[in-house]
């Protein structure tokens, strides 16, 4: 006779819904994520699986996904009692398919139109944010040494600079134009280029590590611009594929920086416990020691947001102020990588307000956004600098000065001329959402940032 399924039972019994819920709620995370046929579950096959009848085919990875997402974290099939198998939706997957195999479809994916509105419209995956466990991390690198390409080209260094020079080209233009203008130019390189380098011959060792962190950075930066352009799924899609390049170049301190921009994604979408995993993960296995100072100080405080979010105050500003000291000790000289260029005191300063907005310090959040603004050079900047005067007037009219957050919307708007971004674009919906109790009355600066928030959002993205 099969042993009850206590741990699927403890699992359902969380989400708060009965089995009738959980069914039907399969059925629709089955369309969302595109299973690949058509999927049909009752209540009565739930019943057997707590009983103990295992799920057959794609309701296991349909099962853990809804209820990933219905408790806002990443559940693991151990802890549904359903062991380490998994298909085409479970995470582990992701990380067991040959990483150039991945990095071609991917890429593929993001050029043909119709896969790309497909992706565009996929639901972010919360059950995609599982790890791997500490033993792929370590075999990673001998995983990349193994692969056999048949390649005749041989990649060396002046490839890797191409790729590089190519990749901070990229990241630059985001930070001023936004992420949803040049993506697909970005897209297509990868596809055309840093594919072909992976699946390349090297000379030596030390070249294939250097190529492919490269490659990891320029994938990861098409998913930073995926994410500011909210295109959320295909995001996690593009960091999880730069985690396993910059796994695979055993470059631990990119590791980090990577899974510091997955647990910022998954704080913004309101996953915060899965923010924190991540943000934990970040500085673990030698990622925070093996990082410069400045790339410890961006890492430690999305760390600190993490912390904030889920309600760990002491543990929080403990985080904010180790970031401080570590870029007080950036210097100019320091072996930098490229990508921690945008990382200054603006960058700290906003991060910063936003982790003490989080833990209910409006005057502490107001101060370090005001410090942000003054920093920061806004024409290398346009896009972070209209989201941080977006947060700046939300917080200025939860304080109750309508005023003052008109005054700094109106900036913003300003600032967004030229940006396509999906953050300045929640900005917008934001300053609409607040205004609409004053929108009848009469309200001069009202009527005025409201019109112009409204032909932001009528732009076509």
């Amino acid at each position: 006779m099969a042993r009850r399924n206590v741990e699927l039972a403890a699992a359902i019994a969380e989400t708060g819904w009965s089995q009738t819920a959980l069914a039907a709620a399969m059925v629709r995370v089955a369309a969302e994520t595109g299973a690949q046929e058509v999927f049909t579950v009752s209540r009565s096959h739930i019943a057997m699986w707590v009983a103990g009848t295992r799920p057959r085919g794609q309701a296991t990875a349909i099962l853990r996904e809804t209820l990933s997402r219905r408790l806002g974290r990443p559940v693991t099939l151990t802890e549904l009692g359903l062991g380490q198998g998994f298909s085409v939706l479970d995470p582990h997957a992701e990380w067991d398919t040959d990483t150039l195999t991945t990095l071609v479809d991917l890429g593929r994916d993001s050029m043909d139109r119709g896969r790309r509105r497909l992706l565009a419209g996929a639901a972010y995956s919360v059950g995609g944010l599982v790890l791997p466990q500490d033993s792929w991390w370590d075999e990673a690198p001998q995983r990349a040494r193994a692969r056999s390409t048949g390649a005749s080209h041989e990649v060396g260094e002046a490839e890797v600079r191409a790729v590089r020079e190519m990749t901070e080209f990229f990241a630059r233009r985001d930070q001023r134009h936004g992420g949803a203008d040049g993506r697909t130019a970005l897209c297509q390189y990868i596809v055309d280029d840093v594919a072909r380098h992976v699946g390349g011959r090297f000379g030596s060792e030390r070249t294939r590590r250097s190529l492919y962190s490269a490659a990891a950075e320029a994938v990861y930066v098409a998913g930073w611009m995926s994410f500011d352009a909210s295109q959320h799924e295909l995001a996690r899609r593009y960091f999880s594929l730069s985690l396993k390049l910059a796994a695979e170049a055993d470059d631990t301190a990119l590791t980090g920086h990577i899974l510091r921009a997955m647990a910022h994604q998954a704080i913004d979408l309101g996953h915060s416990r899965a923010g924190l995993e991540l943000a934990t993960g970040s500085v673990e296995r030698d990622r925070y020691s093996q990082a410069t100072s400045r790339e410890r100080a961006l890492i430690g405080i999305v760390r600190a947001r993490a912390l904030a979010v889920n309600g760990l105050r002491r543990q929080a500003i403990a985080a904010i102020n180790r970031a401080e000291a570590d870029l007080d000790r950036a210097a100019p000289g320091d072996e930098e990588p490229q990508r921690v260029w945008f990382f200054q005191e603006a960058s700290l300063a906003h991060e910063t307000a936003r982790t003490l907005w989080a833990l209910g310090d409006l005057d502490g959040a107001l101060r370090h956004f005001r410090d942000s603004v003054r920093y920061r050079r806004a024409d290398s900047f346009g896009r972070t600098h209209a989201v941080t005067l977006g947060y700046m007037g939300t917080v200025q009219a939860r304080q109750g000065n309508l005023e003052a957050a008109c005054h700094t919307w109106t900036m913003a708007l300003d600032t967004m001329d030229g940006v396509q971004s999906g953050r300045t674009r929640e900005a917008a919906t934001t300053m609409r959402a607040v205004l609409s109790p004053f929108r009848d009355r009469g309200i001069p600066s009202v009527s005025e940032v409201d019109a112009r928030a409204r032909a932001v959002l009528q732009r076509v993205p």
